[in-house]
């Protein structure tokens, strides 16, 4: 396959794969506000913010161990890839372990905390039990669909992300309106999506075609930072994700009450759609650039960044139109019971915030090339920028001077300060690459 076709395989089915994730968090919006109305919509927009930490925990370890993989493979050390995808395994299991306890122990509390009350709380607190408790089946599914991409086993990923996606749409109508189960329905019918996806990823090992195997190794400090280095940036990307939402609510609960709570609901799960778009085209890019850097052929790494960053200026300017064009009718789907209120502020809301996706999807592209081309601490800047040095002192300073609009142009506000910092990043002239910090983390790893 050549070089350009690879890139649109890899890219497309990456992208198909993460549309296909992000629909069933819609068709949880759409099933829940439809059967449950605004308290059921308000609900799951607080607990979708916990699901961006268990979220973001998954991409951590999928990407950084799935880049270390790639890299070790395009220079031939097959052990060492072995070694990164056993210490990976073993770091998911951890941190399985500690969002199943929350799950049993803490979803009330932590409904509390994201500023759910009475009802709300109820729904916020069983949908959350459910979803940590499934938290092993996330982890583990995230590191498999990262490792098999890097094994040549793109189409399997994306087939297995929208076997999961699809299945999870047609078990919450199930659990919603014939069986009539309420918030608990729509965790588990979630819940389940991982489970459907991993029996597909499990063909990648009955076939044999694995070139990742578990091995005995002892699981040490260092190891498991320079495991998740390259899947920092996403970490960050997907908290930030879930610190906004949080942020945003808690504001909105202030300034407008649960309807405002609703209205970002609408606008949140349509961003996620956006997101899914530049997170499907950095993980599509990532095989390729690790491959290329584990080779040393930066001509590629620079078609590969080209191509994708023009990409995903054309998507977001198109994403950006369609919004402007289709608010209300995109607002409509989610407002079961035609509240004018709601209908207005969500309206109003998806239109300046997805004027932040202008730069949102260079700056996601970016951050995702440098983490993957052994330049994790700039990744790491662009996002820890656009998620929380930026975002949070924005959204404060502006939601107290414009009320409700300063809280949606808080994120294209925030977004254009991260551009500057990422074409500094991406542009600078840099030396020439040594690897000395690759090879002493290598030498570390065998260690362990």
């Amino acid at each position: 396959m050549t070089q350009k076709n690879s890139f649109f395989s890899y890219v497309f089915f990456n992208v198909a794969g993460m549309l296909g994730l992000s629909c069933y968090i819609l068709a949880d919006t759409f099933f829940v506000s439809a059967a449950l109305g605004t308290e059921g919509l308000a609900a799951l927009n607080l607990a979708i913010s916990v699901y961006s930490f268990l979220s973001g925990a998954g991409l951590l370890l999928g990407i950084g161990g799935a880049s270390r993989y790639a890299v070790l493979y395009a220079r031939g050390d097959r052990e060492e890839g072995n070694r990164a995808f056993s210490g990976t395994f073993l770091l998911g299991l951890l941190c399985a372990a500690v969002f199943l306890l929350a799950g049993i122990f803490g979803a009330e509390q932590l409904g509390s905390l994201l500023g759910a009350e009475g009802q709300v709380l109820k729904m916020t607190a069983a949908y959350l039990r459910i979803i940590l408790c499934f938290s092993p089946c996330f982890l583990l599914n995230n590191i498999l669909l990262a490792f098999v991409r890097n094994d040549g086993g793109h189409r399997l990923a994306m087939a297995a992300m929208l076997a999961g996606s699809f299945s999870n749409i047609l078990l919450d109508y199930l659990f919603l309106f014939p069986l009539s189960l309420g918030m608990s329905g729509a965790a588990f019918a979630t819940g389940l999506a991982p489970v459907i996806s991993m029996g597909l990823l499990s063909l990648h090992l009955i076939r044999k075609r694995n070139g990742f195997h578990l091995r005995r190794c002892r699981l040490t400090g260092s190891m498991a930072v320079w495991l998740c280095a390259p899947g920092l940036s996403s970490l960050v990307t997907e908290l930030a994700s879930g610190v906004t939402l949080l942020v945003f609510n808690l504001l909105l609960l202030r300034l407008v009450g649960n309807v405002g709570v609703a209205a970002y609901g609408v606008t949140a799960n349509l961003a996620l759609v956006a997101t899914a778009v530049f997170t499907g085209i950095s993980q599509g890019i990532q095989p390729l650039i690790s491959h290329a850097y584990g080779q040393r052929d930066r001509r590629a790494e620079g078609l590969v960044r080209n191509k994708a960053l023009v990409l995903a200026l054309g998507l977001s300017v198109l994403l950006f139109l369609a919004v402007l064009l289709w608010a209300p009718e995109l607002t409509a789907i989610f407002n079961r019971d035609g509240d004018r209120q709601l209908a207005l502020l969500a309206g109003r809301s998806m239109r300046l915030y997805f004027a932040g996706f202008l730069p949102a999807g260079f700056n996601i592209v970016s951050a995702a090339y440098l983490s993957s081309s052994g330049r994790e601490r700039g990744g790491f800047a662009i996002s820890l920028v656009r998620g929380f040095a930026a975002l949070l002192p924005l959204v404060l300073a502006l939601s107290t001077l414009l009320g409700p609009d300063g809280i949606w142009l808080s994120f294209p506000a925030a977004e254009l300060c991260a551009a500057v910092l990422t074409a500094f990043l991406l542009f600078r002239r840099e030396p020439p690459r040594q690897n000395r910090k690759s090879g002493r983390n290598r030498k570390k790893a065998r260690t362990a």
